[in-house]
């Protein structure tokens, strides 16, 4: 039998994560859970582990294990150039059970995971790497959902095995090819087909003014019935403001101009301008020329889906920004909200 460690997988003990590292840190072998089923994890920058694991997994040396990673962020280290289909589904599914097939800057293909196991998710932290992570079975046996069956067979083959209870989910992840256009689903598992075509297929229209509190509000919430009228669920409608504040209401005056219209925005709250949001979104709308250099300074390769409003909507009136309306009239709030409606009536039309 290995050395096993006992870890509360709500709240990991730091001392034992430790320990674990540490045994990947030296070459080590760890038998670890997720929320899908147990794994065999080793520092995936120790080529000795990974011949280790390749032998144990009888598996051919030309296909590569797959990696956990414990931020979303690490998408583009490991990956060349995600497309905009590998961040709408990393956005919705991460951390969770989906394995993403992608190009590597190196030219060859990669599986990368962030799984929703806080056990493994600290263990890669306190590692520094991510770890390469097939299932906890011998070839042959079904992958391991509990800490008895992924030792069994393998006590004289690893060096450490942590207990973190039977696996939240019980099924392998699902795995998506984004090295292929269109995209593959080469594994249906916790996640089904449907789910990923949803996701994948929908078109993300992402508005930003400066504190997501009226003018973007009264777009993201005015696309949004429309849609709706129409009967429209292929579009998801995002809002951001691009100063550092979140979870504030829709101001007043912005509250009242869209119940006149039918509107609720009592539940609105606001959000602060992200980096993933940006690299999903499919069209990028903003009201002023200063929120769209800082997207670009953000993300300089949104540069091609980031435009004015009123631009986008190619409405010429001379003027292309739209004014900040807080502190000011409940008419220019009104007029304010005329003129994004007539660019929203405009754009609908080709979204």
């Amino acid at each position: 039998m290995p050395k096993t460690l006992e870890i509360n997988p709500q709240y990991p003990e730091e001392d034992k994560i430790k320990i674990a590292a540490d045994v990947l840190l030296r070459g080590g072998l760890v038998i670890i859970p997720t929320e899908t089923v147990y794994g065999i994890a080793a520092d995936m920058r120790n080529k000795d582990a990974l011949k280790r694991l390749y032998k144990i997994k009888k598996r051919p040396q030309d296909k590569p294990f797959s990696l956990l990673i414990n931020d979303k962020d690490a998408l583009e280290i490991f990956a060349q150039e995600p497309s905009l289909i590998a961040f709408k589904l990393i956005d919705k599914f991460w951390p969770g059970p989906l394995t993403l097939v992608l190009s590597s800057p190196q030219g060859e293909t990669v599986g990368l995971r962030m799984p929703d196991n806080n056990i493994a998710l600290k263990l890669i932290t306190a590692l520094g790497a991510p770890v390469f992570c097939p299932s906890a079975n011998l070839s042959g046996e079904p992958a391991p959902v509990n800490f008895q069956d992924a030792i069994k067979g393998l006590g004289d083959k690893v060096d450490l095995a942590i207990d973190g209870g039977k696996a939240r989910l019980g099924i392998e992840s699902s795995v998506v090819d984004l090295t292929k256009s269109p995209y593959k689903i080469q594994r249906q598992g916790a996640i089904k087909a449907e789910e990923i075509d949803k996701v994948a297929g929908r078109k993300v229209v992402f508005f930003v003014c400066t504190g997501n509190s009226c003018r973007s509000v009264m777009a993201q919430a005015y696309l949004k019935k429309k849609l709706l009228d129409q009967g429209r669920e292929d579009i998801e409608v995002l809002s951001a403001g691009t100063i550092n504040i979140s979870g504030l209401g829709a101001s007043t005056e912005t509250k009242k101009v869209l119940e006149a219209e039918g509107i609720d925005a009592q539940d609105h709250r606001s959000s602060s301008l992200n980096s993933l949001t940006i690299k999903e979104s499919d069209i990028i709308l903003v009201m002023e020329k200063i929120h769209e250099q800082r997207i670009a300074e953000m993300v300089p390769q949104a540069r091609k889906r980031l435009y004015l409003l009123k631009e986008f909507a190619n409405i010429e009136d001379g003027f292309l920004e739209i004014e900040d309306p807080i502190g000011r009239s409940s008419e220019f709030h009104q007029q304010t909200f005329s003129v994004i409606k007539q660019a929203i009536d405009q754009i609908i039309k080709i979204l």
